[in-house]
């Protein structure tokens, strides 16, 4: 009965030893990777790496982990010279393949971000406001877009005759613009129908002003944007992709 005793805290010493040793492993193992990703995305600030599943060690033992939770900062879009943050961008990878820690390959990778009205409105065309829709058509993927007609046609550029500006001040344009995604990594925006302005020539000029694109820039090149909503909040994007590399 005493060697059994002896046995059973020897081994319930070694298990502790042996989660304690795995945990600092873990810790190591993410600060390397968020080391690795930070410098292979160019990203300004360290990303937040979580390594999931216990043991790690077995793991790494096989060279593939089972699920890896990378959080981003630093990743931003770009619309006609402007440059605003991505807010809360994640990505789950799931089947990582280790190369030690040089390289690390993902076979599946989820990825969500989000955009603010707010900053959607410091990308948007001079004069421009873009806001919540409500509800309704908030689930058809639609943002308000509201400006004033002069504001939003000089600040596109368009010289407007001083008559057709007597016409047009105090008028505001009201549109609700629907969002989508254009090549895996291009919001796009554009007004679902637009007032006829009660000047010949200026109805199609302002659609060209209003309709705009945001690129985002600072996700891994494999995944894919591929949903688009609208919320109270703003815009909530996802998106897929395969072998997506993690570091290196």
């Amino acid at each position: 009965m005493r060697a059994l005793r002896i046995l059973l805290i020897t081994a319930v010493i070694l298990g502790g030893l042996f989660a304690i040793a795995d945990r600092l492993a873990v810790s190591f193992a993410e600060s390397e990777v968020a080391a690795k990703v930070r410098s292979s995305q160019g990203l300004t600030g360290e990303p937040e790496v979580s390594i999931n599943g216990f043991p790690f060690l077995t793991q790494v033992a096989s060279s593939e982990l089972d699920d890896v939770e990378v959080r981003l900062g630093g990743v931003k879009a770009s619309a006609g010279g402007h440059s605003v943050e991505v807010t809360e961008v994640a990505a789950e990878l799931s089947g990582v393949r280790l190369d030690g820690f040089s390289s690390a390959v993902a076979d599946r990778a989820t990825g969500s971000a989000r955009i603010s009205y707010e900053d959607l409105g410091k990308s948007a065309p001079k004069g421009a406001t873009v806001s919540y829709a409500g509800a309704e058509r908030a689930a058809k993927g639609q943002v308000k877009v509201t400006g004033p007609a002069v504001e939003l046609l000089e600040g596109a550029g368009v010289t407007i005759p001083r008559v057709a500006k007597v016409v047009l001040e105090g008028r505001t344009i009201e549109t609700y613009s629907t969002v989508s995604i254009s090549g895996g990594d291009t919001v796009r925006l554009r007004a679902a129908d637009l007032p006829e302005l009660p000047v010949p020539g200026l109805s199609g000029t302002l659609r060209e002003t209003v309709d705009y694109d945001l690129k985002i820039d600072g996700l891994p090149s494999t995944i894919k944007l591929d949903k688009v909503a609208a919320d109270a909040i703003g815009l909530r994007f996802s998106g897929v992709g395969t072998n997506v590399s993690l570091a290196g």
